[in-house]
C-alpha cells in the first residue's frame, strides 16, 4: 500500500481522523488519547454492550502512570488496590521467589495494582463520553478495509447485516487475538508454540479476607496453581490441565468447587463470576504497520500471563502510537516515523514474551521429579536471600532516541524517567501533574541550555514543556526568596523544586545537565554542557522531519 506524506495536500474530508477497531481497554485508551489530542475519533467494537467479566487482573506502576495521561489518575485508587508481592512456592510451601511490591514505586505509583477489569472499561468508557471527539459505534463488526491514497474506508455490518462505511485517515486495530485486522493485513507472525490449557475461576468473595502476598505462584507437579488479586473483593484461581486430563471435565462448575475449597472458597464464602478454560499463546506479529493501518494490543502480540504483562503492553503500545500519529496528523513529522513504533515496540513484547515464556517453564512442570530437581536448584540458589524488587520497565534499545555523534544510543536514553515530587509555581505533587504531559526538556539548576529562538519556537510547537530544576532541602541562596517561577533566562521555562532529589540523583548519575523526555516518558536522551540541550533538540528535530532509514520497523 502506498504511502502518503502528511505533508501533502488531502484528498478531501474524512468522517473520522482515526478509527480504532475495537473498543477493550487498549482500544478505548487509544480513543481517549487521540481526542484529548483534538483528533476525531471512531471506534467500532463488534460487541453490542460492554464484556462484563474480567480478563486482566493486574497493571503495573509503569502502566499506571500511561493510564493517568488518559485523565482516569484520580480514579485508578478506586478500582485499584496496591498488591503486596508475589511469591512462587513449591508444593510443600517453601518459597522459591519473593517479589515485594512497594506501593510508591520509581514511576510515582504503587508496583503493582490489581483490578477488575470491567471497572477499568467502565472509567475509560466514562472518560471518552467527556470528549466529543470520540465516537464509539458498538454492534460493529468490521468486514472491510481499503485504503484509498492518504485515506482507508473501513465497512462494518450491524447484526442485522445492514453496512456502514467509515473513512479515516489512519485506522488501528485493537482487536484482540483474533483480529480480522491483522488477518486482513495478512502479515507474518511468529508463533513459539507454547502453550497450555488453565482452569480460570474469577470469583467474588462475600467477605474480606487478607491474602498475604498478594499473588502466589503454587509450583505443584499434581497442579501448579494461581492465586491472584484482581481488585477490591475480587480474586483469581487458575489452574492447569494436567497431562491426560479431558479438558470437558476440567471446565465445569463443580470441579471449579472443588479446586477452590481446599482455599476456603466454597459457594458460602464468594459467588463464582465465572470458571471456563483458556489456552494461553505466545506468539506476535512481524509487522504492525502496513500502509496506514496499524496493529496494538493482543491483535499485534499473545503472552503467557505469569508476567501480567499482556494489557500492559497494550498500553505502551497505543501510548507510543498515540503521540507519533498526533505528530503525523499535525503534519510535524513525516509518517515515515510511524515505522519507529513497530522498531521499538516490537523489540520490548519480544523480551516480555520470551521472559513470560521462561516462568512457564518454570510453573507448567507436572513431573515430579522434574519437580524436585527444579526446586532443590532454585533453593540452593536463593538460600539466605530476601525478598526483591521488580525489575524496572524495560527501556527501548532502538528507535526514536538520541544518537550522539552518530553512535548508538547511549544509556539513559530508552530508559523509563523515574517520577517523584515537585513544587511548582501552582503548587506540589508528581512531576507528570506539576508540569503537565509531552515532551520534556529537563534543566538541571544553573544549566546553561543556549536554545535561541528558533529552537524554542520548534519546541514551542510540539507544546514541550521546559522546565528547570531547582534542588530539593534546603534551598540554596537567593531561591528561598523567590521559590519556583518562571525562568525568565529560558524564555518562560517553568521552573521546579526538585522535593525528592530524584532529578537531580538521575541527572548526576549520568553526568548530565539536560534531559530531553517524549511522551511516552522513554527518555529521548541527556547531554552535558552548554551545548547540550541545543544538541538535543536539533537531533529530535531532525529525527521528526527525516524518513526513518530502510529497514528500521514495519
Amino acid at each position: 500500500m502506498p504511502k502518503v506524506s502528511p505533508h501533502e495536500p488531502s484528498t478531501g474530508p474524512t468522517d473520522a481522523d482515526v478509527v480504532v477497531v475495537g473498543n477493550g481497554p487498549v482500544g478505548a485508551a487509544l480513543a481517549v488519547l487521540l481526542a484529548r489530542r483534538g483528533w476525531r475519533t471512531t471506534v467500532l467494537e463488534r460487541r453490542r454492550r460492554p464484556y462484563t467479566l474480567p480478563r486482566a487482573t493486574s497493571f503495573d506502576g509503569e502502566t499506571a502512570r500511561l493510564l493517568a495521561v488518559c485523565g482516569i489518575g484520580p480514579d485508578l485508587d478506586r478500582i485499584t488496590e496496591p498488591a503486596s508481592g508475589y511469591q512462587w512456592r513449591t508444593a510443600s510451601g517453601e518459597t522459591l521467589l519473593d517479589i515485594e511490591f512497594r506501593p510508591r514505586g520509581p514511576y510515582g505509583w504503587p508496583d503493582a495494582n490489581t483490578m477488575h477489569q470491567p471497572a477499568l472499561e467502565e472509567l475509560l468508557a466514562a472518560r471518552a463520553a467527556q470528549l466529543p471527539e470520540v465516537t464509539v459505534e458498538r454492534g460493529r463488526q468490521v468486514v472491510g478495509i481499503a485504503e484509498q491514497g492518504d485515506r482507508v474506508v473501513v465497512t462494518a455490518e450491524d447484526e442485522d447485516g445492514a453496512v456502514r462505511s467509515v473513512s479515516a485517515r489512519w485506522v488501528v486495530g485493537c482487536d484482540g487475538a483474533n483480529s480480522f485486522v491483522r488477518e486482513h493485513l495478512d502479515v507474518p507472525v511468529t508463533d513459539l508454540g507454547f502453550s497450555y490449557e488453565w482452569l480460570l475461576c474469577d470469583v467474588e468473595l462475600r467477605e474480606p479476607r487478607a491474602f498475604v502476598p498478594t499473588n502466589v505462584q503454587i509450583c505443584d507437579p499434581a497442579r501448579p496453581t494461581t492465586l491472584v488479586g484482581s481488585g477490591p473483593g475480587h480474586r483469581r484461581w487458575e489452574f492447569m490441565r494436567l497431562p491426560g486430563e479431558r479438558a470437558a471435565e476440567l471446565n465445569r462448575e463443580e470441579t471449579a468447587w472443588r479446586l477452590l475449597a481446599p482455599f476456603g472458597v466454597t459457594p458460602e464464602t464468594a459467588t463464582l463470576l465465572r470458571s471456563t478454560t483458556y489456552m494461553f499463546q505466545a506468539r506476535w506479529a512481524d509487522q504492525w504497520r502496513v500502509g496506514r493501518v496499524l496493529l496494538a494490543g493482543d491483535a499485534a502480540h499473545l503472552m503467557p500471563p505469569f508476567a501480567g504483562q499482556g494489557m500492559c503492553s497494550g498500553i505502551r503500545d497505543v501510548v507510543n502510537l498515540s503521540w507519533k500519529l498526533d505528530l503525523v496528523l499535525r503534519g510535524l513529522a513525516d509518517d515515515s516515523v510511524l515505522d519507529s513504533y513497530t522498531e521499538e515496540r516490537r523489540a520490548q513484547v519480544k523480551e516480555s514474551i520470551l521472559g513470560s515464556v521462561q516462568l512457564g517453564r518454570v510453573i507448567c512442570v507436572t513431573d515430579p521429579a522434574a519437580a524436585a530437581e527444579r526446586d532443590a536448584t532454585v533453593l540452593a540458589n536463593r538460600r539466605g536471600r530476601g525478598p526483591t524488587r521488580p525489575e524496572p520497565a524495560k527501556p527501548l534499545g532502538e528507535g526514536l532516541l538520541y544518537r550522539a555523534g552518530g553512535a548508538g544510543p547511549a544509556a539513559p536514553a530508552g530508559e523509563v524517567v523515574p517520577q517523584g515530587a515537585v513544587a511548582g509555581p501552582d503548587g506540589s505533587g508528581l512531576f507528570d501533574e506539576v508540569v503537565g504531559r509531552g515532551f520534556v526538556l529537563l534543566l538541571a539548576a544553573g544549566a546553561d541550555a543556549r536554545l535561541g529562538a528558533e529552537r524554542l519556537s520548534f519546541l514551542a510547537g510540539l507544546e514541550a514543556h521546559v522546565v528547570r530544576l531547582l534542588p530539593g532541602g534546603p534551598a540554596p541562596d537567593g531561591v528561598a526568596a523567590t521559590g519556583p517561577g518562571r525562568a525568565a533566562g529560558d524564555a518562560g521555562a517553568v521552573e521546579v523544586v526538585d522535593v525528592d532529589g530524584v532529578y537531580g540523583a538521575y541527572l548526576a548519575r549520568y553526568g548530565a545537565s539536560a534531559l530531553l523526555v517524549r511522551p511516552d516518558y522513554h527518555v529521548f536522551g541527556t547531554a552535558g554542557g552548554p551545548e547540550g540541550a541545543a544538541a538535543l533538540v536539533d537531533e529530535l528535530r531532525a529525527r521528526l522531519e527525516a524518513a526513518v532509514p530502510a529497514g528500521h520497523g514495519g
